[in-house]
């Protein structure tokens, strides 16, 4: 009888958070392990579902870096990185495009609609969603990569109003209809931002923040703004999170309420980040509501 009673409990300590979302826009980044691992994959799927059964407005901004270099590997074409950013020659383009638009966003809408839901694949060119400039990395050109210059909601937000979840590829084009490639988290953050998200949540490969990399119990559960820099000072915040974390200001700074950070190889850690009051991952925002996330 106990194992129904804790079962209950769940449910009650998820109606504050189902109440408060009901209706709002959620901009979730997949990528990574979650992406890749079968198990994983489905418990992600899962839980984007029952978010939008039970109330919230999903959008899906996906990566695919693994199995761009797995077909990269196939043509004979070594991947190549600058700074954390992809090389990206008109035939590396190609193959962008391919995997992005075609492979990985068609498998994640099918595995949405396996559950009798509505998605629908699109790429930042479509209804001109995403436009973009090239990027340079230091000074060196690294090709058709792009960063985003404008946000272009209506397309989005038609779907969304059709009872649809939008998954979304991070490719756009420039002014002249150039085809470029842009990196997933920073096209979430832009995206989250102009919808005027409610959350953004980024699937990761750790943990969250931790105070100590050494030390998976130091994980920090809230960040606030005025927390951040001194954190990055610290050496706190440092290496591959240095982007994820600014990802996480730009949304911030951008208007979306909050930001999450979340282990995507941990089953169901979406619906243990959203829906109870311990959390686990790392939340940034300009400020907490003591009461409302009492707990995390």
């Amino acid at each position: 009888m106990q194992k129904y009673i804790d079962k209950a409990k769940v449910l009650v300590e998820a109606l504050p958070y189902i109440k408060q979302f009901n209706g709002k826009i959620v901009v979730v980044k997949y990528g990574g392990s979650a992406m890749v691992d079968d198990k994983v994959k489905e418990t992600v799927i899962e839980d984007l579902v029952l978010m939008k059964l039970v109330g919230f407005k999903v959008v899906i901004v996906h990566g695919g870096g693994k199995e761009i270099n797995a077909l990269l590997d196939k043509v004979g074409k070594k991947a190549r990185f600058v700074n954390g950013l992809r090389v990206t020659d008109e035939e590396t383009m190609e193959v962008v495009e391919m995997v992005l638009a075609g492979k990985v966003n068609k498998d994640v809408v099918q595995m949405i609609q396996n559950h009798d839901l509505n998605a629908v694949g699109i790429t930042g060119k479509d209804g001109k969603t995403l436009k973009v400039r090239k990027v340079y990395s230091e000074g060196a050109d690294i090709g058709f990569v792009g960063e985003i210059t404008h946000v272009d909601t209506k397309l989005i937000n038609t779907l969304l109003e059709n009872d649809f979840i939008p998954v979304i590829a991070p490719i756009g084009t420039d002014e002249k209809g150039q085809t470029y490639n842009i990196n997933a988290d920073y096209a979430a953050s832009a995206i989250a931002g102009a919808l005027d998200s409610e959350k953004l949540i980024f699937l990761t490969d750790v943990e969250g923040v931790l105070r100590d990399v050494k030390d998976k119990e130091s994980l920090i559960s809230k960040i606030r703004l005025d927390e951040v820099d001194g954190l990055i000072a610290s050496g706190v915040i440092s290496g591959g999170m240095l982007p994820k974390v600014d990802c996480c200001v730009e949304g911030i700074n951008k208007g979306v309420k909050n930001v999450h950070i979340l282990d995507g190889r941990v089953e169901h850690s979406l619906l243990l980040e959203v829906f109870t009051t311990s959390g686990v991952g790392t939340m940034f925002g300009k400020s907490f509501d003591i009461t409302e996330y009492e707990g995390e």
